[in-house]
């Protein structure tokens, strides 16, 4: 039943999410183009203060832990909510830290701006790439709590990554790349990202329509041991919660100090299978759109050309290609007899 939720589920977010890709890319764009304005992410009024921070690495309950503090009232953005909604805030990134560096083939931090992502009323942010900035945000946010989510062990933690990164092949797409600008950013922050963790500036030479090549356990692993020590040194101990998600509900509420603990169950989601499932109906489904669209174009054309639907002309050509074989087959079955009698 597990597995039918997470397939349902993840069909459901990747539908959700083209209809969000197609609205972005035809109005807003479009609205923009003819304003001739850009955001402008250096002006914030409202900026308000980050409360949580989870600073563990993606593939770590990342998820699950953003859903479980909503749950209890504050509003989080994940990384997958950043590609799926929050395009704002992916554009600052994009223009801050992801295309600068991979346009010099160099690694770089950049220089990304915090207040806009409390300008849209999130006071808690999970998953990477905001959990490589635990030190920045400590210093910008004194009494913001942080909360390092760890996997069993750094192999599970590996694995899971790995299934990761090769759930995204429809990014690579030149024609997914052009149609939706976000796509085209996720390649680039996956290459970013994959650089970052395991040491390797080569990969930001890997061309956007390409693969990404394998990942290295030895370095990914030691990326993650190494993260996970720099936080544990950087952060006092009275502001940081160590946690795996299937501790549940006790340690996180009992460090954010929250009175009553909700009964439900932990959310657990956004494993790997609802990973690969969602992934491929995000992209499949717009290109399915698109497709559509220009068979239905298609035929309209041919009918005002041919005064025929296109169905009606096939099944005509299929006829005549039939006739032919149908009246050389009754011929030899009557020779057949012929030879019979």
């Amino acid at each position: 039943m597990t597995v039918l939720n997470d397939i349902t589920s993840a069909t459901y977010v990747g539908i959700a999410n083209t209809f969000f890709f197609i609205r972005y890319a035809i109005v807003e764009e479009l609205l923009r183009y003819l304003r001739f304005s850009e955001v402008d992410n250096s002006q914030n009024d409202d900026k308000g203060e980050l409360k949580v921070v989870g600073v563990g690495y993606g593939r770590t309950g990342t998820y699950s832990l953003t859903l479980a503090l909503t749950e209890l009232g504050y509003p989080t953005l994940h990384s997958f909510k950043l590609f799926s909604q929050d395009l704002d805030i992916l554009k600052m990134w994009a223009d801050n830290v992801f295309i600068p560096s991979f346009h010099s083939k160099e690694l770089s931090m950049g220089n990304p701006d915090f207040d806009i992502i409390t300008s849209k009323g999130f006071t808690a942010v999970t998953d990477l790439p905001v959990s490589l900035y635990f030190k920045e945000i400590r210093d910008k946010y004194p009494n913001c709590k942080f909360i390092l989510t760890k996997r069993d062990n750094p192999q599970v933690w590996f694995r899971s990554w790995t299934v990761m990164l090769q759930s995204f092949p429809f990014i690579n797409l030149p024609v997914v790349q052009a149609v939706f600008y976000n796509a085209k950013i996720m390649a680039l922050y996956i290459r970013w990202l994959s650089a970052i963790v395991n040491n390797d500036e080569s990969i930001l030479t890997t061309p956007l329509d390409k693969l990404l090549p394998m990942q290295r356990e030895d370095q990914a692993i030691a990326s993650y041991l190494e993260h996970n020590r720099r936080v544990k040194d950087l952060i006092p101990a009275n502001q940081l919660l160590e946690f795996n998600v299937k501790e549940g509900w006790a340690p996180l509420c009992k460090f954010l100090e929250v009175a009553e603990c909700p009964r439900t169950p932990f959310p657990n989601t956004n494993n790997a299978l609802f990973m690969k499932v969602h992934c491929m109906v995000s992209y499949l489904t717009p290109l399915t759109i698109v497709l559509f669209i220009l068979f239905s174009l298609f035929a309209w054309g041919f009918k005002k050309l041919t005064g025929e639907r296109v169905l009606q002309w096939v099944e005509k050509k299929w006829v005549q290609f039939l006739r032919p074989l149908n009246h050389r087959g009754g011929q030899k079955r009557v020779g057949c007899r012929k030879k019979r009698f």
